[in-house]
């Protein structure tokens, strides 16, 4: 039997969710991320636990009810999904997928978390039907038990209490300590997002961290490069129609970026249909410039709001600034270290170079303050693109010359390719700068422009080197391109033709699904996924959890 009850609404804002509470009790940690920063995730257990619903309610042994309840006097709010009348009372019941808990005498109990919630409904239906609730019920269908949970005097105790620890966090803007119960993170959909392993690695709990944050995104990255082709929803799929009306259907599900160049069309459908499932908006120049992101955040403001109390501290700018200038700067000198192992005969500009950016280096941590910092990061890059043509083979093609770093515009080949890679990767930093959930025009060093935000230019720092310098260079090296066909030169311009372009999106994808082994972690990810993991990782630098943020340097 189902039937539907629906109590008038409260503010939503004035309750607690009874869910909430139950995150509560497993870990205080979880409840903040869910409840106050609005996070979530979804994995197979969830997923899974949504099917045996399912599955249950199509059963004819229940009664099942949509009952949504909603108490002013409680502070709560909850759907109530199962009920059985027996010996005419009312009795609530929660079903779990997994096992019960076992006391020392072998008899099964309810875990902590699922006790608050079985009381917290049955104190809501107590308050919302005026009768008495004498317990609740819960169904563990790993080892088939059925655990009965008192409600008494001091289960309703427990729920006003939980209820009010829920409202002191609800108001803070620090989320609490990670757990101490390892065990628990293991089986945490929010792992990804807290990253418990690392923080107690930096804090000397953990010698070995596992590996909880999320091997890679699957999803595809779409790039709709020529001009004139429109992308519109339909259905549960995007569809790209090219201007001589050739069109593709894509599944929304399998789509995690479209990216749009040139002058590429989306229609508003599809803009919130990528709003709604979580598709990553960006569009790129017809030249090869980064030009922005839709931006589709929605809560998190006390992400931001610890963002801007920790970056509008010069201490702490500075303090990160010479972290990422020391990443960039070994990661330039050791991929000039690893062509100098490479030649067959020594170069003496090339190791002189090695060595004064050792020098240089030295320099950074002594560095008192953003003016003088930016004057060593110069030093270290013109070092930098001063040696980077002697990478280039002999047997390389003799058009591709590089005379050190230009841009807007690019005036040879290599130039071209290195601008368009790093607005290729400007775009990507944004869409993990989006999804963490930060905000991108606060930075630590670099200055606002018109269309570069501070922090993705912050964070960009750290990849440049291994995921547009180096594959620049071994695609010159390898003589993979066309100069014919690949570039476009208009006076002393250089750019990227439309199949230079689509070349070049083929290896810097290719790039991103190669993997990296954290030095400090120990645990391998690709570099798209590390691009996320490096954001999370700056933020724990201002909560207290910080010690692995830019530490990837190229080996």
């Amino acid at each position: 039997m189902t039937t539907s009850l629906i109590k008038p609404a409260i503010n939503s804002r004035d309750t607690i969710r009874v869910n909430a509470l139950h995150a509560l009790a497993y870990c205080p940690r979880l409840y903040y991320l869910e409840d106050v920063e609005e996070l979530y995730t979804q994995d197979a257990a969830v997923f899974a636990g949504r099917r045996l619903h399912v599955e249950l309610e199509k059963g004819e042994d229940e009664e099942w009810v949509h009952l949504v309840l909603e108490s002013a006097d409680l502070g709560l709010r909850g759907k109530v999904d199962a009920l059985k009348t027996r010996n005419r009372q009312t009795i609530p019941y929660e079903h779990k997928r997994g096992r019960c808990y076992r006391d020392r005498d072998n008899k099964p109990q309810p875990w902590q978390s699922d006790r608050i919630q079985i009381l917290a409904y049955a104190c809501l239906i107590e308050a919302a039907l005026g009768i008495t609730v004498p317990e609740g019920r819960i169904r563990y269908h790993a080892d088939n038990v059925l655990v009965h949970v008192l409600l008494d005097d001091q289960g309703r105790q427990e729920v006003r209490e939980a209820v009010a620890r829920a409202w002191q966090l609800r108001q803070s803007t620090q989320r609490p300590p990670v757990t101490s119960n390892e065990r628990l993170c293991a089986r945490c959909s929010l792992a990804p997002v807290c990253l418990p392993e690392e923080t107690r690695l930096v804090q000397g709990q953990s010698h070995q961290p596992r590996r909880l944050f999320p091997e890679d995104d699957e999803r595809k990255i779409i790039h709709v490069t020529e001009a004139g082709t429109r992308i519109s929803k339909s259905g549960d799929q995007f569809k790209i129609t090219k201007r001589d009306g050739d069109a593709t259907a894509i599944p929304s599900r399998q789509v995690g970026q479209l990216v749009l160049h040139s002058y590429a069309q989306i229609s508003t459908q599809a803009i919130y249909f990528c709003a709604d499932q979580e598709v990553g908006l960006h569009f790129i120049s017809g030249g090869g410039r980064y030009l922005g992101s839709f931006d589709t955040r929605q809560g998190s403001i006390q992400r931001r709001i610890r963002q801007y109390e920790a970056l509008t501290q010069p201490e702490v700018c500075l303090k990160l600034a010479r972290q990422l200038v020391v990443c960039r700067g070994q990661s330039q000198r050791k991929f000039l270290m690893r062509g100098q192992r490479s030649l067959e005969v020594a170069n003496h500009a090339l190791e002189q170079a090695i060595d004064q950016m050792q020098r240089t280096l030295k320099q950074v941590p002594k560095a008192e303050s953003a003016t003088s910092l930016l004057g060593l990061e110069g030093n270290l890059a013109a070092l930098y693109f001063g040696a980077l043509p002697h990478l280039i083979a002999e047997n390389a093609v003799a058009d591709f010359q590089f005379d050190g770093r230009n841009r807007r515009p690019p005036k040879d080949r290599i130039n071209a390719m290195l601008s368009f890679g790093y607005a290729l990767l400007l775009k990507d930093v944004m869409n993990a700068i989006l999804t963490v959930g930060l905000e991108p025009a606060l930075g630590f060093y670099h200055q606002p422009r018109t269309q570069a935000p501070p922090l993705a230019l912050d964070l960009m720092e750290i990849f440049r080197v291994p995921l547009v310098d180096m594959p620049v260079m071994a695609s010159v090296n390898r003589n993979q391109w066309d100069i014919a066909d690949d570039f476009i030169r208009r006076g002393e311009q250089v750019w990227l033709s439309d199949s230079g372009r689509r070349k070049f999106i083929s290896l810097y994808e290719r790039r991103k699904e190669e993997s990296w082994k954290h030095p400090v972690t120990h645990y391998s990810l690709t570099y798209r996924r590390l691009i996320e993991l490096e954001v999370r990782l700056l933020e724990k630098e201002w909560m207290d959890e910080g010690g692995l943020f830019a530490q990837l340097v190229i080996r």
